[in-house]
């Protein structure tokens, strides 16, 4: 008999494609979705129950559908609904470790995938250049979704310590970004001007859709020859795009703030509901955040088939004009830079370009 595959998350956009690609895995027999929530798109053959994962009940699904393999995907920095931070915190919390006691009972589970994200490593000034998997954060997360994904993890850790015949793999994915993406990030790339922190100018990574999709599928089967999908691994595509390359290929400009205006500003559009703008993003989007690939290359075996840049694209593609066409933004954004008050108005920053190689005068933090 083949495999049976429970999702968790597949009410949400991400969740309900990777229920409908599994399904025509061969070692794959049958996909139980689970939701709280209806999902509002097609999940082909997949058998869909209605179930919180906050509550006990979940257990009770694992033991009927006798399932083997499970894939958590309900870890969002997002409501899928209605709902807001707190409701938000239990489903990615609570809910992991309601699900991972259930998995923890049921003796038929021997694999586990958890979605989480690179926010773990958090995004501080003194970090270094490049993250990898065992790189500690030089300052733990101290609120906000990156918060939730480090309480996360460390429950995964426990149950692998409970259940060592499960095999556990956790993917730590950069910004996830695409046509559909659904993200506080994507948010915030889709304002029609963009609010930045005067005198920074953060390195960014994205992942794919479609390269998260194919990821999860290699995750959820058995490891090709030659190949380990058990342990935690960073998944990103190539290279790196400054935030201010993606105001140009947007088409969109930046409005440059202090950092206390950059947080009431945040503060304003939360209210507004236009994006999430918390604390943790203004971190990011200060500080930046790169981590190595190479475990997922060299271990895992993936090889994502989008760049960073070519993620970027097929995002932009999706948003339409900006207000102004990209050139035009590129040529005031150089011209600022090379204002001798704007150069002089602090130190050099540590920030690389998109190639690895530092930037020109003007690039990273003025």
């Amino acid at each position: 008999m083949g495999k049976v595959v429970l999702v968790t998350g597949a009410a949400r956009q991400l969740g309900g494609r990777f229920v409908r690609r599994i399904q025509g895995d061969p070692e794959v027999d049958r996909v139980i979705a689970v939701d709280a929530v209806a999902p509002g798109h097609s999940l082909g053959d997949a058998r869909f129950v209605v179930a919180d994962i906050r509550r006990p009940t979940i257990a009770r699904v694992l033991a009927e559908h006798a399932v083997d393999t499970v894939v958590h995907l309900d870890v969002s920095a997002k409501s899928a609904g209605t709902g807001g931070r707190t409701a938000v915190k239990e489903i990615n919390v609570i809910g992991t470790m309601q699900l991972l006691g259930a998995c923890q009972k049921a003796p038929r589970v021997r694999r586990l995938v958890v979605k989480s994200s690179t926010n773990v490593y958090g995004s501080a000034p003194r970090d270094p250049a490049v993250f990898g998997e065992t790189t500690p954060p030089k300052s733990l997360p101290s609120g906000g979704f990156a918060k939730d994904v480090v309480e996360v993890e460390g429950y995964v850790r426990g149950f692998a310590r409970r259940r060592p015949d499960v095999a556990v793999c956790v993917l730590r994915f950069a910004n996830i970004l695409g046509p559909e993406a659904d993200s506080p990030l994507a948010d915030y790339l889709s304002l029609p001007v963009l609010p930045t922190v005067f005198g920074y100018d953060p390195r960014l990574q994205f992942v794919h859709e479609d390269d998260v999709l194919d990821v999860l599928g290699i995750a959820s089967r058995e490891p090709r020859r030659g190949t380990l999908n058990s342990g935690t691994f960073n998944i990103a595509g190539d290279g790196v795009l400054l935030l201010s390359q993606c105001a140009r290929r947007l088409g969109r400009p930046t409005m440059p703030l202090l950092l206390p205006a950059v947080t009431w500003v945040g503060q304003a559009l939360r209210r507004a509901g236009m994006t999430d703008f918390s604390p943790e993003q203004i971190r990011l989007l200060t500080h930046g955040r790169v981590v190595s690939t190479v475990q997922m290359r060299e271990t895992l075996g993936f090889h994502p088939a989008f760049t960073t840049a070519e993620t970027f694209a097929e995002f932009a593609r999706g948003q339409g004009p900006g207000l102004l066409p990209p050139e035009v933004v590129g040529r005031a954004v150089d011209r600022l830079a090379a204002a001798p008050f704007i150069g002089a108005a602090g130190g050099a920053s540590r920030i690389t370009g998109a190639d690895g190689t530092s930037p020109a005068p003007g690039a990273g933090r003025q």
